[in-house]
């Protein structure tokens, strides 16, 4: 049995469908899971799928994934732009990462510009909406095939 791929979804996205659907789609979060669940199993592997409006938390499934996961799908949303805590929580992973934003941050408010994140991932896939997500999940099929030894 594979680990599976963590998929770690940061604040407010417990609000798609509801919160600005012209930037970020008219998807839920729900469905987006079920979406991300049906592209996985079609591929043989098995997704851990979690959504928090707690840096803590976020931090503390990082950490887990660390001993858990054969890869980490990141939305860490807003943290993107200020979390030093999240950028170190992601250089203590040994396995790919790859963050995915719905919307597209470079072509957004200035502030939006600055990344933490970025730095310390494997791969960004940015404004191809919830697509962004399954595109990830392959990245990650081709990337981490297989358990971490």
């Amino acid at each position: 049995m594979t680990r599976p791929i963590f998929i770690l979804n940061g604040p407010n996205l417990n609000l798609l469908g509801q919160r600005e659907p012209h930037i970020y789609g008219s998807q839920t979060l729900a469905e987006l899971a079920s979406a991300c669940r049906d592209h996985a199993s079609l591929a043989g592997a098995s997704i851990d799928f979690r959504q928090t409006n707690q840096e803590g938390e976020f931090i503390s499934w990082l950490h887990e994934a660390r001993a858990q996961a054969r890869a980490v799908i990141l939305n860490p949303a807003a943290w993107t732009h200020y979390s030093i805590a999240l950028h170190d929580a992601l250089k203590a992973l040994d396995c790919p990462v790859i963050e995915v934003h719905l919307s597209n941050p470079a072509s957004r408010e200035s502030f939006r510009h600055v990344s933490f994140v970025a730095p310390v991932v494997t791969g960004t896939i940015a404004g191809l909406g919830a697509k962004g997500y399954l595109l990830a999940l392959d990245a990650c099929f081709h990337l981490a095939p297989g358990a971490r030894p």
